[in-house]
């Protein structure tokens, strides 16, 4: 009895995270926050963790993702722009979709391996494998296209020098006149030219 109880203690321990547990990977919420003209993700760390992938992965995505520059400072990641909570984990998001869960068995428990130069998305559960590009159109298609007369919740990330307040939603430039910065409002787009929107703060 004793001898089985080895074998099986010794089994398990062969036994792949993924099959041996139901736990779920849970993405930990951005904590966001601004300070001076940059935006400080403090759990970069946790959020790595948690999904198993390099640091400097995510890292080069969200930079790329957000177009702008930055450095890793300890557990958290810093952003040479201003940005939003919902525009960080929106990039976070996505990179979750793109590079870590599985199309086949939709669990978390994957790895990253490389075969003839293509990047591919191997999963430990199912053993299904694919090419991450394949869904990354997919994943592009999500941005969102701002709407004359509708209404969106934003975060004022800036003042412009007639004073009105400034928020960005993917390519888009939000004007809010007397908006300060700091506030999360809701805004009904008036006028859309380009990527310049103009709107004004509605409460509901």
């Amino acid at each position: 009895m004793q001898e089985y109880s080895q074998l099986l203690a010794r089994a398990r321990t062969k036994i792949p995270h993924a099959m041996s547990s139901g736990e779920r990977v849970v993405l930990p919420e951005p904590e966001v926050f601004i300070e001076g003209k940059n935006t400080v993700l403090k759990n970069f760390g946790d959020i790595v963790d948690a999904i198993r992938r390099e640091p400097s992965h995510l890292f080069h995505h969200l930079l790329r993702e957000l177009g702008t520059a930055g450095n890793i400072d300890g557990r958290r990641a810093v952003l040479k722009r201003k940005l939003s909570e919902e525009q960080v984990r929106e990039r976070i998001k996505s990179y979750f979709q793109m590079y870590v869960i599985c199309t086949e068995c939709n669990r978390p428990d994957t790895h990253l391996i490389k075969e003839d130069r293509v990047l591919m998305l191997e999963c430990e559960a199912c053993g299904a494998r694919r090419p991450v590009k394949a869904i990354k159109v997919a994943a592009e298609e999500t941005a969102k296209v701002l709407e004359e007369n509708k209404v969106y919740e934003v975060m004022i990330e800036d003042v412009g020098k007639k004073g009105d307040g400034i928020a960005r939603v993917d390519k888009y430039i939000i004007y809010v006149p007397g908006a300060s910065r700091g506030n999360k409002v809701k805004v009904k787009i008036e006028k859309i030219t380009g990527t310049t929107a103009f709107s004004h703060i509605v409460n509901e």
